[in-house]
């Protein structure tokens, strides 16, 4: 998830890029860079700036060496997925006379560059996008018309992009090109503006064109064309924004929160996106252990912290059931004082959303020393934890503003996925048509998952409801019980009310006693091709309403059998058992996050928390 900027006009190029690119460095921060199309001596030539670190690295760069007055220019501020983030890796990427940016993953890229290098490229950064702009360059040597160049190479890829090109040969043009990836174009008088989003430019002007898939846009000053990858003319949907700067940075959503849980289809699709070869196989980030090491494993231990943990108390049963190789969750911090065991047949799997989390890096160095392999899995390109470890899987969410995690949890439960399917491809122990239906249900998810955000006013009407209510219980079995798990910590640190999950098997022993009148109580149902877990869950149920709860159950389409036993219901699509959590979460989520603002909390940044907890 990155930021980008177009434009062309009559204002200096380099202040409206730059200050777009302060509106969206939330969408990305650990590089950043323009490009602009300006005259230089007796020609017109590009110029480029680029940084890693911060927005503020680069401005400070242009402050000690500026670049020429220009009226086009593209900008770029990055989340590392492709490379780490290093001044080399940073958009935007040159070749010939093109500069080019890019949001989102070319799924082909590793074939494409070993074509161009074999026809004699020299690539200087360890990007996906770079090899867009050789594509580029080599199509506009045999044309003039840079609109067709574009979609000429975007025919060529595969995956989710947004791709923003500036060519010295066409200096009042800017193209943007879309598939799977966001990008608006905003119309201006006498200019015309490209980005990620409308906080791009609109300090401008809040009339704004929206793309659909597969288009591509051609801006000059005074003129704006869309066609399809193939050339045909495209409808396109002009629409008034009515946000101001400040919202439209969330997106036109009230909170960052609120923008996160409804960007978590896209999430678990970009999750997903690229983790299969053209040989069939599964094939993760960067997996430096080869399949010897892997088959070597005989033990799994995960290793996190809060939400994290609950992501690896998921990846449990599916890592156990996929592989039959033991699997052990441990909290982080308490991970080093236990005197563990592990040798060189043990993994070690760290998650951690910023990959800086103290407890989590401690504890991966304490694996490491004791020869431990160690696999993380991580938000953050480049950030400690990935960089001490032996494997990576990035679960490229893009950034999460808000201090309590949403999106970034569901991504790393997909992760977990995907190593536990990996695992079993490398040992033997599923065939590639098993792996592939297994992947097949992933991808179905974010459809799910965006039906349930579409009935989320249900939920959130809900959610008023107990706005009274000092306590909340959650109940689940199997997969469900790390899913109450997350609910309650969900209220915990959103409402600041008391919340607490439990195994559906463990209520008699000792919880149902604070359970009275009145008491919420959310039940997770396990789906019906669980009938021996989802009968013990239904009687779980009876037992606390027999003590005056108020149930709330969350269930699967067209299963009827619980509602005798509910107050409310919230329905689930139809999923595997072992996928459930990915859709299970989500109504939990909005109801943590509407009742802590019926409170009057601050949702982005509640009280006594931090994003990223770099302390032990």
């Amino acid at each position: 998830m990155c930021g980008i900027v177009g434009y062309v006009g009559h204002r200096s190029a380099l202040d409206v890029v730059l200050g777009g690119l302060q509106r969206l460095e939330y969408r990305g921060y650990d590089s950043a860079g323009v490009a602009l199309v300006a005259e230089s001596g007796d020609r017109v030539a590009l110029v480029s700036a680029k940084r890693a670190g911060k927005l503020a690295n680069l401005i400070e760069a242009l402050d000690e060496r500026p670049l020429p007055t220009a009226h086009t220019g593209i900008g770029h501020t990055r989340w590392a997925t492709h490379g780490p983030p290093n001044d080399r890796n940073a958009h935007p990427h040159l070749s010939g006379n093109v500069a080019v940016v890019h949001n989102g993953i070319i799924e082909n890229f590793a074939a494409l560059r070993s074509e161009l290098e074999a026809a004699g490229h020299e690539f200087l950064s360890d990007t996906d996008t770079e090899v867009v702009a050789h594509l580029l360059s080599d199509e506009l040597q045999t044309t003039t018309d840079l609109p067709e160049a574009v979609r000429s190479v975007c025919r060529r890829l595969k995956g989710a992009f947004t791709l923003v090109i500036a060519d010295a040969d066409h200096p009042d043009v800017v193209v943007g090109a879309r598939r799977n990836s966001p990008l608006v174009v905003g119309r201006g008088e006498g200019e015309n503006f490209l980005g990620s989003d409308v906080a791009a430019f609109i300090e401008y002007t809040r009339e704004a064109i929206e793309l659909g898939q597969d288009q591509i846009v051609v801006i000059t000053p005074d003129e704006i064309t869309v066609t399809d990858f193939d050339g045909n003319d495209a409808e396109v949907r002009d629409y008034h924004v009515d946000w101001d700067a400040s919202a439209a940075e969330k997106g036109g959503y009230e909170l960052f929160m609120l923008k996160e849980i409804a960007e978590q289809p896209q999430a678990v699709a970009d999750t997903l996106l690229g983790r299969k070869g053209t040989d069939g196989q599964l094939q993760l980030d960067e997996m430096r252990l080869s399949d010897e090491e892997l088959r070597s494993i005989d033990k799994v231990v995960i290793i996190a912290c809060g939400t994290s943990f609950y992501a690896g108390m998921v990846a449990k049963y599916a890592i156990e059931h996929w592989t039959r190789i033991p699997c052990e969750v441990e909290l982080a911090s308490e991970f080093r004082y236990r005197d563990p065991i592990l040798n060189r047949t043990t993994l070690v799997v760290s998650i951690s959303q910023s990959g800086e989390t103290m407890d989590t890096l401690m504890a991966v160095r304490y694996a490491r020393e004791q020869r431990a392999r160690v696999l993380s899995i991580c938000n953050t390109n480049g950030s400690t934890i990935p960089r001490e470890s032996d494997a990576v899987i990035y679960t490229h969410a893009g950034p999460e503003i808000a201090v309590a995690s949403t999106k970034g949890f569901l991504a790393q439960v997909v992760a977990c996925y995907l190593l536990g399917l990996y695992l079993a491809q490398v040992k033997g122990l599923k065939f590639g048509d098993e792996i592939g239906a297994i992947i097949s249900e992933l991808e179905k998810i974010p459809a799910g998952i965006q039906r349930l955000l579409d009935e989320a006013d249900v939920v959130r009407k809900l959610a008023r409801e107990f706005v009274d209510s000092p306590s909340f219980f959650l109940l689940g079995r199997h997969v469900g019980y790390p899913v109450a798990l997350e609910g309650a910590l969900k209220l915990k640190e959103l409402a600041y009310l008391h919340a607490e999950g439990f195994a559906g098997g463990e209520l008699k022993h000792g919880p149902i006693a604070v359970v009275e009148q009145g008491t919420p109580v959310f039940a997770i149902v396990p789906p019906r091709a669980r009938d021996r877990l989802q009968d013990k869950l239904i009687s779980n149920i009876q037992e606390v309403r027999a003590r005056g709860a108020r149930t709330i159950v969350l269930v699967e389409d067209g299963d009827d059998g619980v509602l005798p036993y509910a107050d409310h219901v919230i329905r689930l699509p139809q999923v595997p058992t072992l996928l459930q959590p990915l859709v299970a979460t989500v109504p939990l989520q909005i109801f943590a996050c509407e009742l802590a603002s019926a409170l009057g909390h601050d949702v982005d940044q509640p009280r006594n928390l931090a994003k990223s907890v770099t302390v032990e």
